[in-house]
């Protein structure tokens, strides 16, 4: 049996999503920019797609912007906003436990001689409102801060975030990075004061090289591609219409049945947290309620390298992660691991399971399984 708990990292495609997508591809694979007929039915599946996730969110289509995927729409909401209101300040405000297409845009935003104000995070990989609160300034132009760690599953409070900030500082834009959360949770970035949401459609069940910036009407950003003028001249581009119509055919699905399937993940997520620290000397980072994300487990397992532990779970066809896929190549080298403040030695033994609406219970008794007649055996074999 083949056990997939890697989902932080991408899903699998729903069949609805994918069969829409291939048509897109093979059938009705018009440009949505020309004018004859074969344009014109490829931009009514991208209009039925912004209209769908627009309804998600309960903004307007027009403040969808297509883009390649998440690390695009983190580029895009950060360096199009720094670069747009560069004028008004310098300063940008984030966390220390941000995705690389956010860390590293910031690093380089200090290259160009942005102000740039890490916050610091507690021990469960959450911020205090009160050090955002105290970073603010009347010079902030950005404040960028993850809705779920995708490493520990952490949950920020991004909608008492937006209230803060929009209320000490009206004119500053607030990013969320939403990848981890969008399709787990109901967002409502206008109620939430959120200005810029990042998605991507590979990891709600859509196709991969499409995702989208929500862009909350009248907010000062400028874009990062230029060409054709597409979508407004925000994004330009010929328009990914395949992709985008799987991603509004899986937008759709997952938030038909939104509550369900996040009540069966929290149920599997506290299960198996418990399940792993019954195991000898092992420890789950982060919380594990509903104060978390439904479908990230990280725990830490010393005395075995994460990689090693990851290749003996493939061995068995039980696919998980070491870290972020990300930063694959590597594992140990976690800002977010480092952040919470754990030693060395935890860092690199650390593994995350990612689990989807499909997972099953039956799944996770079989890795638990796995772990405990492995890590045993791995154990007599430790380097640290």
């Amino acid at each position: 049996m083949e056990i997939y708990l890697d989902n932080s990292a991408t899903t699998a495609c729903s069949e609805n999503a994918a069969d829409l997508t291939a048509r897109l591809l093979t059938e009705e694979y018009g440009n949505p920019s020309s004018m004859h007929l074969k344009g014109v039915e490829a931009e009514r599946y991208v209009k039925t797609a912004a209209a769908d996730i627009a309804g998600t969110l309960h903004c307007k289509e027009k403040e969808i912007i297509f883009t390649s995927g998440g690390t695009e729409s983190n580029n895009l909401a950060l360096l199009g906003t720094a670069f747009a209101n560069r004028r008004s300040g310098n300063h940008i405000i984030t966390t220390a436990i941000e995705h690389p297409s956010v860390r590293n845009t910031m690093l380089f935003l200090k290259e160009q001689g942005f102000e740039i104000s890490w916050l610091s995070v507690d021990a469960d990989g959450e911020i205090s409102l009160e050090e955002l609160s105290d970073t603010l300034r009347d010079d902030t132009i950005l404040v960028s801060i993850m809705m779920v760690n995708n490493e520990i599953g952490s949950l920020q409070p991004v909608a008492d975030a937006g209230h803060l900030i929009h209320e000490r500082n009206p004119a500053a834009v607030f990013h969320v990075d939403a990848v981890q959360a969008y399709g787990k949770f109901r967002i409502l970035p206008k109620k939430m004061n959120i200005d810029l949401l990042s998605v991507s459609a590979h990891k709600i069940h859509g196709p991969k090289g499409i995702g989208f910036l929500y862009i909350r009407e009248k907010t000062k950003i400028r874009p990062i591609l230029f060409g054709g003028g597409q979508q407004k001249d925000m994004r330009s581009g010929t328009i990914n219409a395949p992709g985008i119509a799987g991603m509004g055919i899986a937008a759709r699905e997952i938030y038909e049945d939104l509550d369900a399937g996040t009540d069966r993940m929290y149920e599997l997520k506290e299960y198996f947290a418990e399940r792993l620290t019954e195991l000898e000397d092992v420890s789950v980072n982060g919380k594990t309620g509903r104060d978390s994300a439904p479908h990230i487990v990280s725990a830490s397992f010393p005395g075995v390298r994460s990689e090693v532990l990851l290749h003996a779970l493939e061995d068995r066809g039980i696919y998980v992660s070491a870290g972020s896929a990300c930063a694959s190549g590597h594992p140990s080298d976690s800002s977010t691991l480092a952040a919470i403040g754990l030693d060395s030695r935890h860092q690199e033994s650390t593994l995350r399971f990612s689990f989807s609406v499909h997972t099953t219970r039956e799944e996770l008794d079989c890795t638990l399984d796995a772990l405990s007649e492995l890590l045993p055996l791995l154990r007599k074999y430790r380097r640290f």
